[in-house]
């Protein structure tokens, strides 16, 4: 970004242009007493060259998946990403863009939401996907409002392990509006369908799981859908959509609504954003659906067009209705995973899951053999999963950084009723980076 400082003669004419004479005059109402006082103590002031030296040293602190080799997961993965995709994001005419409000002429960006929603419904098995929302945690928490405004219910199930991060967002979403969200503790890492089968009454609006969990591990998300069924609850699934190229697509098992972190599908982790959220429903919610959805239609003349079919927030016409406040999309990162899927396809997705779990079930069979360590839930996993340590994981993972191994994720300080060394593998990584990472965990041998 070009550094771009106002001069003393540009705050002088802007001063004039609102007709105060000085900066004082400006801020005259605000009472003196929540001023602050004192030096602020800023720095001297840099040329747009020393700004630019001192920004990059700054960047340069940063500890990144291409210079180290990582195991980190919870959310976000270390997925290889092919360079057409950063070669056509990069276009100024899809980088610089803002979600059209003006939408039709936009018929390109509306093209391309068009077929992130197909894509998203093959593989999700859902009838209809939105555009895109935030993040993972912002589709958890819509989903929630949504299954409360569908059933008139007020109390939310939580079936864990669920990512805490995504839990709080829901929290926050619901707070003060007099919904009940009750978390149903895990069994043996994943979910127990007895506990949640007790919780759910006929005042239960949904069912919340993620598949692969938390915690890695899978959960029945068959006999949790007959229950949330069976209670006249909404089924909601959060899913890992790489994950689906080898598991069940959660439309195959009942799920009702389908959110998910759509990082992985060619968006790099970023230091953790943005990143997208995937929102897909069954066709009977679609009037419900939070956000914007793009239709194909016809012109006069015959001609295939784009179109912005629903926006449910109607913020313009009906506030008091709106089903969500999120009237916007993801619209550069829907653009990237949008470009992902095309390249890959059908069996590039599945290649992905199939070589991240074929690794990581690998990676788990070698730790297991070490003393002091092992896989600490007995659950099948998908590409990540929790491990018992003999020192504390906060340890291996400072020990890992001068060796340029990001070790995983101290999940304790994430889920503080949970211990252990949280690892991901994916696609990217290789037979010598597995078999090394296993040497550096020996050295915590006792």
């Amino acid at each position: 970004m070009a550094y771009y400082p106002n001069t003393d003669d540009d705050r002088r004419d802007m001063l004039a242009a609102i007709g105060v004479k000085d900066f004082e005059e400006l801020i005259k109402d605000i009472p003196q007493e929540v001023r602050l006082k004192g030096d602020l103590k800023i720095p001297p002031a840099m040329s747009e060259l020393e700004v630019a030296k001192h920004l990059a040293s700054l960047a340069g602190k940063n500890i990144n998946t291409q210079d180290s080799v990582s195991f980190l997961g919870a959310g976000a993965y270390d997925h290889f990403i092919p360079s057409a995709v950063g070669a056509l994001l990069g276009r100024s005419e899809f980088y610089t863009a803002y979600t059209p409000y003006q939408a039709e002429v936009s018929q390109g960006t509306l093209q391309a939401i068009y077929e992130y929603q197909t894509m998203i419904c093959r593989l999700t098995g859902m009838d209809v996907s939105n555009a895109s929302l935030y993040d993972a945690g912002s589709g958890l928490a819509e989903a929630a409002l949504m299954a409360v405004a569908h059933t008139g219910r007020k109390k939310i199930v939580a079936a864990h392990p669920i990512h805490p991060f995504y839990l709080q967002v829901v929290r926050t979403y619901v707070h003060g509006q007099g919904f009940e969200i009750v978390e149903v503790a895990p069994r043996d890492g994943a979910a127990d369908i007895v506990a949640v089968k007790k919780a759910v009454d006929g005042n239960t609006a949904a069912v919340l799981v993620q598949q692969p969990s938390f915690l890695g591990t899978l959960s029945d998300v068959f006999a949790l859908g007959e229950v949330a069924h069976a209670g006249g609850a909404l089924y909601v699934v959060d899913a890992s959509p790489i994950s689906l190229g080898l598991l069940a697509a959660p439309g195959e098992y009942g799920a009702d609504v389908v959110v998910g972190e759509g990082q992985s599908l060619g968006i790099s982790q970023s230091l953790g954003g943005p990143f997208l959220g995937i929102f897909a429903v069954k066709e009977a919610l679609i009037r419900r659906l939070p956000g914007r959805l793009a239709g194909v239609t016809v012109d006069t003349e015959g001609a295939r067009g784009f179109v912005l079919t629903l926006q449910t927030r109607e913020q313009q016409i009906r506030r008091e209705k709106a089903t969500s406040n999120i009237c916007t999309n993801e619209g550069l990162m829907m653009l990237a995973s949008t470009i992902y899927m095309s390249l890959m396809g059908k069996q590039g997705i599945r290649e992905v899951a199939e070589q991240s779990s074929a690794k990581a079930h690998y990676l788990a069979d070698k730790i297991g053999k070490l003393r002091g360590f092992g896989v600490k839930y007995t659950q099948p996993f998908f590409n990540e999963f929790l491990v018992s340590t003999p020192v504390p994981a906060k340890t291996i993972i400072e020990a890992g950084l001068s060796k340029k191994i990001l070790a995983g994720v101290d999940v304790e300080a994430l889920l503080p009723s949970e211990k252990g060394l949280l690892v991901a593998v994916t696609e990217k990584r290789t037979r010598a980076e597995l078999d090394e990472y296993v040497s550096f965990l020996k050295t915590f041998v006792k």
